[in-house]
């Protein structure tokens, strides 16, 4: 079960980063969990680094953290791209 929340959560927080930086149309819903996911990792280890909490569970920072993560991806893929 927790694999499953953590799956919901990779999912919400790669869609609202792709509705954010305007990449919804362009990439499917596999890339928004992928991206979602992996922002998560990345927000929780940013957010480590600063002296906050990461990721706590399945709740309102987590996501904020996680689509945090996630849009910075997003845009470092655009600088890279360019």
């Amino acid at each position: 079960m927790n694999i499953l929340l953590w799956i919901i959560l990779g999912l919400l927080a790669g869609w609202m980063a792709s509705v954010l930086t305007k990449t919804s149309s362009s990439q499917s819903s596999v890339m928004d969990m992928v991206l979602g996911i992996v922002g998560a990792i990345v927000g929780g280890m940013i957010m480590n680094l600063l002296g906050y909490t990461g990721i706590t569970g399945f709740n309102l920072y987590s996501l904020v953290v996680a689509v945090f993560g996630a849009v910075l991806l997003v845009g470092l893929g655009r600088l890279l791209r360019s």
